[in-house]
Formats: structure tokens, C-alpha cells, sequence
């Protein structure tokens, strides 16, 4: 079986292709950047190292690579060939591969060829129904037609960390040995062949929230005000407890509004968090506050980790001050490497942190989260200044 895997990076090694290996899969990778494409090409393989006691090592074999900007046909031609498509470029990537799947698609839809899934593994809610919507755009109505029949765009939730590493090798990947990778099964054809080490689910909102809310707001929360105190690890972070504290704080309001909304077990999912904050810890692995803070910008957005479960928690009348603190806290992420850190900062001195929080968030001035967040803000914001003097 063949699989084409988008995006040949950290996630996408360490995650996806590993799984599908180890499901037999032959993996292919299509990337755009030479220098990986071209080792991947001439290895054949790489190693996946588990950031765990035993560090235990995989050796993923049988794989190959091709660049979707200098071999735009051959990549095209493997969409076409394969028995399963999947995706890790990242949510704002969606659009620059749409145009490469479409043209494997007009390709496999000229004659027979059997139904093909297509699964965007993002950290966003449903990912592969964006991904959907880009490459349909790039269809002629008669091949949209064809597609409706016999390829499907199941949506996922994904859960791995897998942070920024160098090595030697290049290839190297070091990953948590937790991970989790949820599809909706209502979405895919029947009689589809299951990946082993895919959790195929009949609702996917529910996972979606929850590792959305859980691992990502957390995340990003021990990021923000991380930054503040100056950790450049989350590991260090953790070990502080009034940032332990925050992040467990902020599990605990979007906790209840998964609760509430999904009807998960209360216990069980305090057992979830716990295993959430676990992770965090890992002394194995070395996560860079920068790396999981940036884009404060996508972060802040009203569908995203922080405003969405925010908003949740509020509409179900439960409380929402510790993720007001994580959102005034990114509003305080001055990364000068970070893009949308240096617009963000831009921003605040240009209009104030009032419009800039409302710019982003979409909530209005008047709205009470949007009182919290400010208040958290200015508090955040004499505590850092009284730090540095």
C-alpha cells in the first residue's frame, strides 16, 4: 500500500509517517525544501527516537520523497497512484498544496480507480474540509462530480508533541511516546481499510475540543506566561509553581466547558488533565517557549485554543479568568523573531491594547471577557515591569 504524506517535517516524520509505516504503508513525502527532500530520496530511511527512559529508537524504512515545486508532475502523479493521502504542513500551508492534490485528483478521476481518503492532520478544527474546500476550488465541475463519488476528506484530531530538535542527523526525529490520532469515520467510504494506530470515531468534535482545549491551551498558556518569567523551556516553566498552577487553572475552566458541552465524564477527564500536565513536564523532552508561543496572532483568533473555549465557558456561565490571563499574556509575547509577535507588538503601539485585543480576538470592547482580559493585562504588565527593575 501507498500512502503520500504532505509535509516531511518534525511532525510529519516523527508522527504520521512513522505510524504509517509501521501500518505497512510505503510512505512517499512531498515537501519543498531540497536539502530534506533530497537526503530522504537518498536514504531511504531515518530513525524516530521515543523522548522516554529507554530511548528507544525506529528505524522507518521503504520511504521516498519528492519536491512539489521542482517535480510539480511527479508529485501529482503519486496523489494519483495512492492508496491514502494524508497531511502535516500546518493549517495556513492548506493552500499551497491544494493545487498539487487537485491535479493528482484530475489525474486518478480520468479512469476507475478506487475510493481515496485524504486526511489533513492539523492542529485545527476540521482541517481536512478546509483542505477540501481549496482543492475543489482548483476543480472543474465534472471532476467535483466524479470526486464526490470516490474521494473523501475525513476530518482529525492529532495529538504528539514533537518540538523544534537538531541533530546530527538531520532526519533524526525525537517525539513523546504518547500520541493520539482521531478520524471521523462517518466521513470515510464504507469498507475502508483501518490504519492501525488510528482511533476511528463515529463524532469528532468531542476529541477535537478536547486535545484542542486541553493539550493546545495548555501549551501555549505555560508558553505565554513562561515568557513573562523568563523561561526559555517549558520544562523550566512547569517546574515553576505559579506557572504550574496557572496552566492547571486554565485546564480546569476549559474542563468544565468540555463538561458541560460534550457530557465527558468529570473524573475522567480531571485523569486527562493530569496526564496533560504529565506531558508538559517531560524531563526528555526540551520544548522552547518560543517555538510553542508563536503566532500569538493564529493563537488569539476566535476559532482557536484560547477565545473559543473562552467564549464556551462564558455562554455556559462558568468561569473564564485563568484563560483571560493566557490570552492578556500572548498579548504580551515579544518575540522579534516571531512575525506575528512584531505585528502584534506593532499593533499595541499603534492603536493600544484595548482595539488590538478586539482587532484579534473578534470580541467586542464592551464584552466581559474582554474586561478580564484587560485587567489580567495590566496586572501582567506592572508585575513584568517591577521584575525587570
Amino acid at each position: 500500500m501507498k500512502a503520500v504524506h504532505f509535509g516531511a517535517g518534525n511532525i510529519g516524520r516523527g508522527f504520521i509517517g512513522l505510524l504509517l509505516s509501521q501500518a505497512g504503508y510505503e510512505v512517499c513525502f512531498v515537501d519543498v525544501n531540497e536539502e530534506l527532500v533530497s537526503e530522504l530520496k537518498a536514504r531511504g530511511e531515518y530513525p524516530v527516537t521515543l523522548a522516554s527512559e529507554g530511548q528507544e529508537t525506529t528505524v522507518v524504512k521503504g520511504i521516498t520523497a519528492l519536491n512539489s515545486a521542482s517535480e510539480p508532475e511527479a508529485a501529482a502523479r503519486a496523489v494519483a497512484e495512492a492508496d491514502l493521502v494524508t497531511t502535516a504542513v500546518g493549517v495556513n500551508i492548506l493552500k499551497f498544496i491544494a493545487g498539487t492534490i487537485a491535479e493528482g485528483l484530475k489525474l486518478r478521476l480520468q479512469g476507475e480507480s478506487a475510493p481515496l481518503h485524504i486526511i489533513a492532520c492539523e492542529n485545527a478544527i476540521g482541517g481536512s474540509t478546509q483542505l477540501k474546500e481549496r482543492v475543489y476550488g482548483k476543480l472543474d465541475d465534472e471532476t467535483k462530480q466524479k470526486a464526490d463519488q470516490r474521494v473523501a476528506f475525513p476530518d482529525a484530531a492529532v495529538d504528539r508533541i514533537v518540538p523544534l530538535q537538531q541533530h546530527e542527523d538531520r532526519l533524526k526525529v525525537v517525539v513523546e511516546p504518547f500520541y493520539e490520532w482521531a478520524v471521523d469515520r462517518s466521513q470515510m467510504f464504507e469498507g475502508y481499510t483501518p490504519v492501525e494506530g488510528i482511533h476511528y470515531v463515529d463524532r469528532l468534535e468531542p476529541y477535537i475540543e478536547r486535545k484542542l482545549f486541553t493539550v493546545n491551551t495548555g501549551h501555549c498558556s505555560a508558553a505565554y506566561v513562561g515568557f513573562l518569567k523568563g523561561y526559555e523551556t517549558i520544562q523550566d516553566a512547569m517546574k515553576d509553581d505559579e506557572v504550574a498552577a496557572h496552566v492547571r487553572a486554565v485546564l480546569e475552566e476549559t474542563g468544565a466547558a468540555l463538561v458541560h458541552k460534550h457530557g465527558f465524564n468529570s473524573a475522567e477527564h480531571g485523569a486527562y488533565i493530569d496526564t496533560i500536565l504529565e506531558r508538559f513536564r517531560n524531563p526528555a523532552l526540551t520544548d522552547e517557549v518560543s517555538r510553542v508561543g508563536r503566532s500569538p496572532i493564529r493563537k488569539l483568533s476566535p476559532g482557536d485554543r484560547l477565545v473559543s473555549p473562552a467564549m464556551l465557558a462564558f455562554e455556559s456561565g462558568l468561569p473564564y479568568k485563568s484563560l483571560a490571563k493566557s490570552m492578556a499574556a500572548a498579548l504580551l509575547f515579544d518575540v522579534p523573531e516571531d512575525p506575528e509577535s512584531v505585528e502584534l507588538q506593532a499593533s499595541v503601539r499603534d492603536i493600544g491594547v484595548s482595539d488590538t485585543a478586539s482587532q484579534y480576538t473578534g470580541m467586542a470592547g464592551e464584552h466581559p471577557i474582554m474586561g478580564e482580559l484587560m485587567e489580567q493585562y495590566e496586572a501582567l504588565k506592572a508585575e513584568t515591569e517591577a521584575g525587570r527593575s
